[in-house]
């Protein structure tokens, strides 16, 4: 809707226009819509829309990175998305310096490659940490030697698997580290005048900061174009908030492993004669052979016990579980 005039301003308009000093000619001039240049040889495949849901994508994947890389480098790391853009791919490429750290990534089921670019000065000082240094970069760039390329596979590959999380919305990928080149043209992966994604992320490492852009070829993104919108995104999100977890929870809990030993009994005995333990030797306990024995579940005692065998093994049978839990 316009917006709406009072009385006074429609008066104003009226006696400017009687007067002169209002041109309607010029006034239509104004109004007119701006014509904008379109290159059909390089056509915009991304809409607002679709950056803007790329956006969030990797939003989520940088609260992903600075939580977990700072286990490997022992360092408050902070991550925002900057920008995102939509540019041929050879405009990327020509403005990558050398060296420079591009990560090239099957994105599976998907169909070609995407790119992670890390600026040098970030790459350096997550190799002087990993070091056991401050996290300092070199003065002067060179390139990164066979043992400085080792750790920093190990980081990307480590920054590469965080993006099944941001991306299961859309689509559940499977990303596999093809390699990591320092050189810009030995990443001629698809053809320089194909149009792609440039999703830009601000990497603050103590004191440092650096630019980790993401390339994403619109011919990879293709056949999930449709699910790149926000009115999907957060649907996918609502139903599955309103999943139940509790089942897969405890699937998972059960899976997981705890230590469980039963207790024969307890001695003291003196240095000396534990120094002097010979095969056959006997060590008496403070239980009696029919006595209860303690089970405990890591370090709580959960069950009593009888002792007893199985085929060829030592075992016990519970004769009662303890409901209060007594920490040894």
């Amino acid at each position: 809707m316009g917006e709406v005039l009072s009385q006074s301003e429609i008066d104003n308009l009226l006696a400017a226009l009687s007067t002169g000093e209002l041109d309607v000619e010029q006034m239509q001039e104004d109004s007119a819509k701006q014509a904008k240049n379109y290159d059909f040889k390089r056509p915009a495949k991304f809409s607002k829309e679709h950056l803007r849901t790329l956006e969030i994508i990797f939003e989520h994947y940088g609260r992903l990175i600075s939580t977990n890389l700072p286990v490997y480098l022992r360092k408050n790391i902070q991550v925002n998305v900057v920008s995102s853009e939509t540019v041929a791919f050879s405009e990327f490429t020509n403005a990558l310096s050398n060296p420079v750290i591009l990560g090239i990534i099957n994105f599976q089921p998907l169909v070609g490659n995407v790119i992670i670019e890390l600026a040098s000065n970030i790459g350096y000082a997550m190799i002087d940490r990993m070091l056991g240094g401050q996290g300092i970069p070199l003065e002067k760039l060179r390139d990164f030697s066979e043992i400085e390329m080792t750790i920093i596979e190990k980081l990307m590959v480590v920054c590469m698997q965080l993006m099944r999380d941001p991306w299961k919305n859309v689509v559940e990928i499977n990303p596999m580290m093809e390699r990591i080149e320092t050189n810009p043209q030995f990443v001629q992966v698809i053809s320089p005048n194909d149009m792609i994604a440039i999703v830009t992320m601000n990497i603050k490492i103590g004191d440092i900061e650096g630019l980790m852009n993401i390339c994403l070829p619109y011919f990879t993104l293709e056949t999930i174009m449709d699910k790149l919108n926000t009115k999907f995104w957060f649907s996918t999100m609502k139903e599955g908030a309103e999943d139940d977890y509790e089942e897969h929870i405890e699937a998972l809990l059960k899976r997981v492993t705890v230590p469980v030993k039963a207790v024969l009994g307890k001695s003291s005995v003196s240095v000396n004669d534990f120094l002097n333990l010979q095969l056959g030797d006997i060590i008496r306990l403070d239980s009696k052979v029919d006595s209860e024995l303690s089970v405990f579940v890591g370090n709580i005692e959960k069950f009593t016990a009888l002792p007893g065998s199985s085929k060829d093994s030592y075992a016990v049978r519970v004769t009662s579980v303890l409901r209060e839990e007594k920490v040894k």
